[in-house]
């Protein structure tokens, strides 16, 4: 498996905007491609803004491609993604995953008030 590691940073304000769009746009196209498996959204609040990275996970490097083209490091951001960070990485990083535990305690995510 293949993390695909991709980071940004967003308003405090638009924060809830974007983790809806993510939640409801971005994972509903991932979900289409075959080898996509999974998506993990982490945020550390900053003083003025959020990072938010992103890990999302590929059974193989062709089924990233397929998402991703041919530079599959090129980071895919849509323009209504775009609109709400402050910033973002152009290019994302590719993690093999060597060990991973899939636990209750994952499923058990309440998100932020």
């Amino acid at each position: 498996m293949i993390a695909r590691v991709w980071a940004s940073r967003v308003a405090k304000s638009n924060l809830k905007a974007y983790l809806k769009h993510f939640s409801k746009s971005v994972l509903a196209e991932l979900r289409r491609y075959d080898g996509f498996a999974s998506a993990l959204v982490l945020t550390r609040d900053l003083d003025t803004e959020t990072e938010v990275v992103v890990n999302t996970f590929w059974k193989n490097l062709t089924a990233i491609k397929a998402f991703a083209g041919p530079d599959c490091e090129a980071a895919v951001v849509t323009p209504e993604a775009a609109a709400l960070l402050i910033s973002y990485d152009e290019r994302v990083k590719h993690d093999v995953v060597d060990v991973a535990d899939s636990s209750e305690s994952i499923s058990l995510f309440a998100g932020r008030d």
